[in-house]
């Protein structure tokens, strides 16, 4: 008996499709916003066998509990747009969570740096 081949990257497409179709959105519609027109999704990862996907996002806007709240009050109108914009019979649950990569990775250079001056 052959064992059932699944499609092991269909989260990760999912993932990729709410993601471009959720920045289109706010794109689209909050550009003007002042709080939501410096954030650039920049991840996306799907969990719970395709119930939800967790949307990382950058801003410039130095105040990131406001724009948590901000993405927080539109996350149900951004959720109906984006199941009018995709073609699936289901449509994921989305959670705005921020990435701070970037300010991770400019403490590590300056820690090397500090290093290097030691030095």
């Amino acid at each position: 008996m052959q064992k059932k081949r699944t499609n092991s990257n269909r989260p990760d497409r999912i993932a990729a499709k709410v993601q471009m179709l959720v920045a289109q959105i706010l794109r689209d519609n909050y550009g003007e916003d002042a709080i939501l027109g410096g954030v650039s999704l920049v991840g996306a990862v799907a969990h719970g066998g395709l119930q939800f996907v967790r949307l990382y996002y950058y801003s410039r806007n130095e105040d990131i509990s406001a724009v948590q709240r901000r993405l927080d009050e539109v996350t149900r109108t951004v959720r109906f747009e984006l199941a009018a914009r995709m073609n699936q019979k289901y449509v994921p649950d989305i959670r705005f969570e921020y990435d701070d990569t970037l300010e991770r990775a400019s403490r590590i250079d300056e820690l090397l740096g500090q290093i290097a001056n030691e030095s």
